[in-house]
């Protein structure tokens, strides 16, 4: 025990010399006071193309502002702005083997002002049975570039409603047209007329730059992203009549994280690398604004990736814990350990390998491109009640385990920061 005590104090110790100390920079009292800000109800539940969202970035803009980042590549400021292609379908006709098909049993996906299609054009039948994984085929369809008539089995028709209220945007949108029907099984002949409003819609990041030392031409990025799910209508016989999706946990929680960071960083003056701190948008729908950003730094300067998603409730092995995704793709995860050495804190690979949470958040863009990106959480996946609920609220947060949470980031984080330690690359050959 006092060998473990002995070992603390040092790396307390450590940590103080060239800066702060860690206590005094990330404290439960400013943890909460971004963490309400940016899961309070006036912020909509920063949905994307929404006021809240515009609310929540020029609130992060500030933070960046008053911690003393640098803009990214010498912007003006903080926010890095992208257009997205929206398409909103004003009429349809659809034609299956004779017969009129009612428009609530379609959902679609097109980017053309208008459609016209039979079964002589290039477009291809394919059908979702109900034996198939419903949002594998869902992805695999709609991420391709071919043109579908997609026949979905009833037993599905639960999702039909989501698949309608989906935001049909795309950041490059091609030229096929994607229609899922339901409860149509057959389709030998067919026609399918379609006329699309389509527009442009600006998004953006918020980036802000810790200019390294000895090494400013490599990258560390913490990231989370700031949008959730807005507010939709209570539905019938629910127990509440809040509609807002405040998203506290998912991910104002790692938002908040990425903000306090910048502070303790930009306090401690040690980092040799160059630190960028993002928080991305339009995770929700499909990580757009992770798939931008990704593209505007050279892959192989990027040395590590933290991003932080839904840590504000506690882990599976309860306080002072983590886990990292794609923990056995790069010895990050052994780093991070490593230089948690005498204290509580502790990483686990991830507990649920079923769920393929390394390829659903915002670290899977640079991932794949061999970056060593790992998505650091907390949430427990096989058992979060919250989770994409109107529960998810300020209140049902831990946040002096947050706290502890963001503490163990900025410690485990101190040797990449500072130049000694260089994570492994990600063997891209090896992810699907």
């Amino acid at each position: 025990m006092r060998k473990i005590i002995v070992s603390a104090f040092v790396l307390s110790l450590c940590i103080s010399v060239n800066g702060q100390s860690i206590d005094k920079i990330i404290t439960s009292k400013k943890v909460t006071r971004i963490e309400k800000t940016l899961s309070a109800d006036d912020m909509q539940g920063r949905k994307t193309f929404t006021p809240g969202i515009d609310k929540a970035s020029a609130f992060i803009e500030s933070e960046f502002k008053k911690a003393g980042l640098k803009t990214f590549m010498g912007a003006a400021n903080f926010r890095q702005e992208f257009f997205m292609t929206n398409s909103k379908t004003t009429a349809s006709k659809i034609i299956i083997n004779g017969n009129e098909i009612d428009n609530s049993k379609i959902a679609v996906f097109s980017y053309q002002p208008q459609v016209s299609l039979t079964e002589k054009n290039d477009i291809t039948v394919v059908k979702i049975s109900k034996s198939d994984n419903l949002r594998q085929k869902f992805n695999e369809y709609l991420n391709g570039s071919k043109s579908y008539l997609v026949l979905v089995d009833d037993s599905f028709d639960k999702s039909l409603s989501n698949f309608q209220h989906m935001d049909k945007t795309k950041a490059n949108p091609g030229n096929n047209t994607v229609l899922f029907v339901f409860g149509v099984t057959e389709a030998t002949t067919f026609s399918i007329e379609l006329t699309n409003t389509i527009s442009k819609k600006a998004l953006n990041n918020v980036v802000g730059v810790l200019p390294g030392k000895s090494k400013p031409n490599e990258y560390v990025i913490f990231s989370a992203h700031y949008d959730h799910l807005g507010i939709s209508s209570p539905k019938d016989g629910a127990k509440t009549t809040d509609s807002i999706y405040n998203g506290a946990n998912d991910d104002a929680a790692g938002s908040t994280a990425v903000i306090m960071l910048a502070n303790y960083f930009k306090k401690q003056k040690n980092n040799e690398r160059t630190i960028i701190f993002t928080t991305l948008v339009a995770e929700e729908m499909g990580g757009f604004g992770a798939k931008y950003f990704s593209k505007q730094l050279p892959a192989d300067k990027v040395i590590a990736m933290f991003n932080l998603e839904m840590i504000g409730t506690e882990s599976k092995w309860g306080k002072n814990s983590a886990y990292i995704t794609g923990f056995e793709k790069s010895n990050m995860g052994e780093i991070l350990q490593r230089n948690l050495e005498g204290t509580a804190f502790k990483f686990y690979p991830d507990p649920y390998p079923k769920e393929q949470l390394f390829y659903r958040s915002d670290n899977a863009t640079l991932a794949r491109l061999g970056v060593p990106a790992h998505t650091i959480s907390t949430s427990k996946m096989d058992d979060e009640p919250t989770y994409h609920t109107v529960n998810d609220e300020f209140e049902t947060l831990d946040i002096d385990n947050m706290t502890e949470v963001i503490k163990a980031i900025a410690l485990s984080s101190s040797s990449i920061i500072n130049g000694k330690d260089t994570p492994s690359r990600v063997d891209t050959n090896q992810l699907r």
